[in-house]
């Protein structure tokens, strides 16, 4: 068969979906290839993925018996002005394939290593789509091995790691691969404890994200974040918080949160919800701006001061 593949988000991080149905079709004798539209000519089956449901849809011809759309952003629809999660639609691979090695040469990614350990959240956040596509259960779906072979640097995507009751096992043997882990989804500061926090140190950690979603939990994540520093040590180059603007919170309490973070030794970064509805010119965007350009935020100190020389 000749087989197409679309990442409809973009190229800017790999599809692991796309990069699992290159190597599960490459397995069966099958040519793979990216879909170009005036150069890829006819195929037997296109795959087109698509993770955010705001990214734009792939709109020119496609040449091909068949076309299979799959992904999370194609599962989640606007109902009355709120994002719902349709179980109708493909956002799971089928389980051979959901299993296979990822084609990393897809991307010409060399030493580093993507994948989930563990999949859904007991959490339910409004904001969020996991337990709807996952479970309000965090559980174990593979092991390390499955798609690590050695590679230098791992992406571990799991949207709840320290919610699985396997979080031992699986943070072991990333300890035992002397690899270098970047936690992608953010790791959940409200179910850290001494345990925890002393396999995380045992890791060679190339960056931490945590998440402060909701400012009213500042009371009782703030004692976990200082505690969790003291225990491993590390720096803020590490250290990285998604903070959550645009949802139930005023741009005082998100500016807030930021300074508090920073005078802690983390390093912020905003998230903004329902970025793609936020009006032109909103505060937010400034903010953004300011706080997730690494060089004006350590050289500004406050957001005051940036937006005054801004204007």
């Amino acid at each position: 068969m000749k087989i197409g593949l679309i990442d409809v988000d973009s190229h800017n991080y790999p599809n692991l979906p796309l990069m699992k149905l290159s190597a599960w079709h490459k397995a069966q004798g099958d040519s793979v290839e990216w879909y170009e539209p005036m150069f890829s000519g006819h195929k037997n089956k296109v795959y087109m993925s698509k993770v955010f449901s705001f990214s734009p849809d792939f709109l020119y011809n496609i040449d091909a018996d068949q076309v299979v759309k799959g992904g999370s952003g194609y599962c989640i629809n606007l109902v009355d002005g709120k994002e719902v999660f349709d179980k109708s639609q493909d956002a799971w691979l089928p389980t051979p394939i959901e299993h296979t090695m990822p084609d990393y040469s897809l991307y010409d990614i060399e030493d580093r290593a993507y994948g989930f350990l563990s999949r859904g959240c007991p959490r339910g956040c409004g904001f969020c789509h996991v337990a709807a596509k996952e479970g309000r259960k965090a559980y174990k779906v593979a092991d390390l091995e499955e798609f690590y072979t050695g590679q230098k640097n791992i992406d571990i995507l799991d949207p709840n790691i320290l919610a699985c009751p396997d979080w031992a096992d699986l943070l072991e043997q990333l300890i035992r691969s002397k690899a270098r882990v970047n936690f992608n989804q953010g790791l959940d500061i409200r179910l850290m404890t001494t345990e925890k926090a002393e396999a995380i140190a045992e890791i060679k950690t190339e960056m931490i994200h945590f998440a402060w979603d909701r400012y009213k939990d500042g009371e009782m994540i703030l004692p976990k974040f200082e505690e969790f520093k003291r225990l491993t040590k590390l720096n803020y180059h590490k250290l990285m918080v998604y903070v959550l603007c645009n949802f139930d919170s005023t741009i005082e309490e998100d500016l807030s949160r930021i300074y508090l973070l920073r005078d802690m030794g983390y390093d912020p970064f905003v998230m903004i919800c329902d970025k793609e509805h936020l009006p032109r010119g909103h505060k937010l965007h400034a903010i953004a701006r300011w706080v997730n350009n690494k060089m004006a935020f350590h050289a500004i100190e406050r957001f005051e001061d940036y937006d005054r020389r801004k204007r």
